[in-house]
């Protein structure tokens, strides 16, 4: 498996699982209140399943859709990247936002060669 595949392999579990999360635990709702953001949870738990549909559809079927949908959970992550900074959260909580918004951006940039070339 190609470090490209690994990496929307990666990317569409992990924003299907905090998709639904998002829209369904009290953790979440939890946290977008301490983040400020608790009228944003829902629009966010969606754009997150978008994106990890997008990603899977693009993947089988059109590929276009994937350097969409990679680019916006890129841009998604890195928002909650610089929320997470503004509330002033540890580097080890701010991570893995600035991770997945690096790896959505690899994907972005990766499959929009693909297609071009």
């Amino acid at each position: 498996m190609s470090l490209l595949n690994l990496a929307i392999l990666l990317s569409s579990c992990a924003f299907l699982f905090y998709g639904i999360n998002c829209l369904v635990s009290q953790t979440m709702k939890d946290e977008f209140v301490r983040f400020g953001l608790d009228k944003q949870r829902q629009l966010t738990g969606i754009l997150q399943l978008l994106g990890a549909l997008g990603l899977i559809l693009g993947y089988f079927l059109i590929p276009i859709v994937t350097v969409i949908a990679a680019a916006g959970l890129s841009i998604l992550m890195f928002l909650g990247f610089l929320v997470r900074i503004k509330i002033k959260d540890s580097i080890l909580q701010s991570l893995p936002s600035l991770l997945f918004a690096v790896i959505n951006l690899y994907i972005s940039v990766q499959y929009y060669y693909k297609i071009v070339s």
